[in-house]
C-alpha cells in the first residue's frame, strides 16, 4: 500500500469533504506548508473585491461612522481570519485619502450583496456573506471605542503613496457573529479606487472547541 494511503489525517472539518493524507515528496520527505497556504489548499480562502479594471468605485467623502465600502459577515458558528487587504487610489478626488479596516459584533444591514470569490478555483461557496457598494453605502453598526477593534488605518499624503496594503503577521480571529469591514474616504471629495481583501473561513469549532 502506498505510503500516502497509510499516513492519513482523521480529523473532522476539512474542506471539500476531504480527510487529507500527509504531504510527502517522492523521497518520502514530509512537506511542511504555511498556515495560510494550507487553508487555501483546503478550499477555505475567499476574496471580496471592489471595482474592476475599467470601473473603479468612488469612496466616501470622509470616513463616517456606520459607512463602509465592503464587508464580510460571519454568522454564529463560523470564524473568519482576514489576512490581506489592498486599496489602490486610482484618482484623487480630494485631499488626505484614508483607509481603515475594523470589525464589529453585528452583521451589516444594507449594501449590494457580493458573492465571495473562492481562492481555490474549485473550492466550495463561502458560508459567510459579503457586501460591496461605493460611497460608504455599506451600512455597519456604529463604531465604539469599547466594542470596535481597529485592525488597520492609514492616512496618505496627496503627493505621496496612494496605495494601502495590510498583511498582518497575525490575523485577527473574528468569531461569528462578526462583521469585518473596510472604509475608504477622502476629505472634500471622494477618490476613486480599486480594493480587495482576502480571508480564511473555518467552522468555529476548529478554533474554539469549547
Amino acid at each position: 500500500m502506498p505510503l500516502l494511503q497509510v499516513i492519513r489525517g482523521l480529523g473532522a472539518g476539512f474542506g471539500n469533504g476531504a480527510s487529507p493524507g500527509a504531504r510527502l515528496t517522492t523521497m518520502a520527505d514530509q512537506v511542511v506548508t504555511g498556515f495560510y497556504q494550507a487553508m487555501l489548499l483546503d478550499g477555505r480562502g475567499y476574496q471580496v473585491r471592489a471595482g474592476t479594471i475599467t470601473t473603479p468605485l468612488t469612496g466616501d467623502v470622509a470616513i463616517t461612522d456606520t459607512a463602509a465600502e465592503m464587508c464580510a459577515d460571519a454568522a454564529t458558528g463560523t470564524t473568519i481570519l482576514p489576512f490581506f487587504m489592498q486599496v489602490d487610489i486610482e484618482a484623487l478626488g480630494g485631499t488626505l485619502p484614508q483607509v481603515a479596516a475594523k470589525s464589529v459584533a453585528t452583521a451589516s444591514t444594507s449594501g449590494t450583496a457580493f458573492v465571495p470569490l473562492p481562492l481555490k478555483s474549485d473550492g466550495s461557496a463561502a458560508v459567510t456573506t459579503a457586501r460591496v457598494q461605493a460611497a460608504g453605502a455599506v451600512t455597519v453598526t456604529a463604531e465604539l471605542a469599547t466594542t470596535t477593534p481597529v485592525h488597520y488605518i492609514r492616512t496618505m499624503a496627496v503627493a505621496g503613496d496612494v496605495q494601502a496594503t495590510w498583511e498582518p503577521l497575525a490575523a485577527p480571529v473574528l468569531v461569528g457573529p462578526r462583521c469585518f469591514y473596510v472604509q475608504v474616504g477622502s476629505a472634500s471629495t471622494g477618490s476613486t479606487y480599486f480594493g480587495n481583501f482576502n480571508y480564511i473561513e473555518v467552522p468555529t469549532l476548529m478554533v474554539n472547541p469549547s
